[in-house]
C-alpha cells in the first residue's frame, strides 16, 4: 500500500472519529444530566413522588412491558422492560431497613414463564423474611404472568377498566409448510432424535408431538393454579374455573375475587398507609437513571441509524422464531 493511500485511511479514520465524537455530544447534550449523576452506589436513584413527614417511606416499583429477560448488554437494548435491573429494585426495596412497604405498579400483558416466577418467587421471599407489605397497583392491563406475579401480594388493587386475568400457558409457532411447498422451497433437516425439531416451521406437527407439548403446557398451567390458590386463598376448581384464558375487568376480577379492590395508583397508597400504619410516608419511585450503556447505545444508533434498525428486527426475528411457553395474553 503507497503513501496516498495510508493517508486517505488515515482522514477517513480521522473523520469517523469524528463523527462518532459529534453524536456523542448530541446525545450527552439531550441526556439529563441530573439522572446520569444522580444514581445511588447500588446503581438506582429514588425520585420522592411524595414527601412525608412520618419517617416512614413506601417505595414503588414500575413494571412496564413484556416480563422477558432480552439481555442487559446489547447497544440494542436502551428502553423498555430490563428484567435483570427490575429484579435487582426489587430485592434492594426488600432489604432496605428504610422502606417499610412496596407498592408494584404493573401495567404488561406478561410474559415468559421463568421470568414471571423469578418475580413472583422474589415477592414471596420478601414476604416471608420481613414484615413489609407488598402491595400491586395494575395499569391498563395486568394479564397472564401481569396477574402470576401479581396473586401473591396483599392486597390487589385494579382500575374498573383494566384488563387482568387471562390465566393460561400459551405455545405458539408458525407453519409455513405450505407456502414453502407453492414456492418449491425444501428443506434439509438431520437431527439427532425424532423429536428435534419439535414445533418445526416446515412441516406439519404429528399427534405425538402435540401430545408432548400438551403435556408440558398442562404442567405449566397447573403450577400457574397453584400460585393463585397460594396467593389469593381460593380453591382450585373455582381457579380452574376462572382461569379458562379469557381476560376480565377490574370490576368483574373483583367481583371473581381475582383482587382486592377498586381504585387508583394514588388510592393504593392510601390504602397502604392506613392498612399499616405508615400515614405521611415518603413515596419514593425506584428507577435506574440513565446508565452509560444507555447512551452509548443512544449514540450508536444515531450513528447507524437503520442499520441498527435492521439488527434489532433481525434479533427479535430469532427470538420469537424460537417456540417457548409463555404466560402472555395475545390479542
Amino acid at each position: 500500500m503507497n503513501g496516498k493511500r495510508w493517508l486517505a485511511l488515515g482522514i477517513a479514520a480521522v473523520l469517523f472519529l469524528i463523527s462518532v465524537g459529534v453524536q456523542l455530544a448530541t446525545s450527552l447534550a439531550s441526556a439529563n444530566f441530573e439522572d446520569v449523576f444522580s444514581q445511588q452506589e447500588d446503581g438506582f436513584k429514588e425520585t420522592v413522588i411524595e414527601k412525608g413527614t412520618s419517617g416512614k417511606k413506601i417505595a414503588v416499583l414500575d413494571l412496564q412491558g413484556v416480563i422477558q429477560d432480552t439481555g442487559s448488554n446489547s447497544l440494542l437494548n436502551t428502553s423498555g422492560y430490563n428484567h435483570q435491573n427490575f429484579l435487582r429494585m426489587l430485592e434492594k426495596a426488600g432489604e432496605d431497613n428504610r422502606t417499610d412497604g412496596i407498592i408494584i405498579r404493573v401495567n404488561t400483558p406478561g410474559g415468559g414463564v421463568v421470568e414471571s416466577a423469578e418475580i413472583h418467587d422474589k415477592m414471596v421471599e420478601i414476604q416471608e423474611n420481613t414484615d413489609k407489605p407488598v402491595y400491586v397497583s395494575m395499569g391498563n392491563t395486568a394479564a397472564s404472568g401481569g396477574y402470576y406475579i401479581s396473586a401473591p401480594a396483599d392486597k390487589i388493587v385494579a382500575n374498573s377498566a383494566t384488563l387482568t386475568g387471562s390465566i393460561g400457558v400459551i405455545m405458539e409457532s408458525i407453519n409455513y409448510a405450505e407456502l414453502a411447498e407453492e414456492y418449491g422451497i425444501d428443506f434439509n433437516t438431520i437431527k439427532s432424535g425424532k423429536y428435534k425439531d419439535i414445533m418445526s416451521g416446515s412441516r406439519p406437527m404429528t399427534e405425538d408431538e402435540e401430545d408432548i407439548l400438551q403435556t408440558m403446557v398442562d404442567e405449566l398451567y397447573g403450577e400457574f393454579v397453584q400460585v393463585i390458590v397460594d396467593g389469593r386463598g381460593m380453591d382450585e376448581d373455582t381457579v380452574r374455573r376462572l382461569g379458562d384464558g379469557r381476560v376480565y375487568t377490574g370490576k368483574q376480577a373483583l367481583e371473581n375475587g381475582l383482587i382486592d379492590e377498586l381504585g387508583t395508583m394514588e388510592d393504593t397508597i392510601a390504602m397502604m398507609e392506613e392498612d399499616h400504619d405508615l400515614g405521611e410516608a415518603q413515596v419514593v419511585q425506584y428507577g435506574t437513571g440513565f446508565d452509560f450503556d444507555q447512551l452509548l447505545g443512544m449514540t450508536a444508533q444515531n450513528f447507524f441509524g437503520s442499520d441498527m434498525k435492521l439488527a434489532g428486527l433481525q434479533e427479535l426475528i430469532r427470538e420469537s422464531d424460537a417456540p417457548r411457553a409463555m404466560y402472555l395474553y395475545s390479542r
